[in-house]
């Protein structure tokens, strides 16, 4: 009986011990998704198959890859990134591929210290933007248009 609970243990400590092999993270902004799979490679990372120190447009080539210089190149050369985004604009899903990658990165290591730089880097990185546009209003062309009222 004692002999089973030991190597019960040992299995479940090993298990925990065991780096995964491949996680898959999920990021969203507005309308903006982006699914991240991680799995141990050379450091390549690609978004919509395209390497992301290719990105044709920089301000968003820049905010998807702070995740990566946050943690550092001894994590980011071990692992390979594949992120696939769709929907929303450049920006929002610039913004969701840094969260997906900044989660996934998080879920690969399991390292707390990795999670608390990147809350208090920024903590969108990690919990997500709560913002979400406003509906319409029915008889109004926008949310919050109003009839201009002229005093004369």
């Amino acid at each position: 009986m004692a002999e089973e609970q030991d190597m019960v243990k040992s299995i479940a400590a090993y298990e925990l011990s065991e780096e995964p092999r491949v996680v898959v993270a999920v990021g969203k902004k507005k309308t903006a998704i982006a699914r991240a799979i991680i799995r141990p490679g050379y450091g390549r990372v690609k978004v919509n198959g395209v390497p992301v120190e290719l990105w044709p447009v920089e301000m968003a080539r820049v905010k998807m890859m702070e995740p990566l210089l946050l943690a550092g190149d001894d994590i980011v050369s071990k692992v390979d990134i594949d992120v696939q985004v769709r929907g929303g604009g450049f920006m929002g899903q610039a913004a969701a591929t840094r969260m997906a990658i900044a989660r996934g990165l998080v879920l690969y290591t399991r390292s707390k210290e990795l999670e608390q730089l990147y809350l208090f880097y920024d903590s969108y990185m990690i919990r997500g933007d709560p913002r979400r546009t406003e509906p319409k209003k029915p008889g109004i062309k926008h949310a919050r248009s109003k009839r201009q009222k002229a005093y004369r």
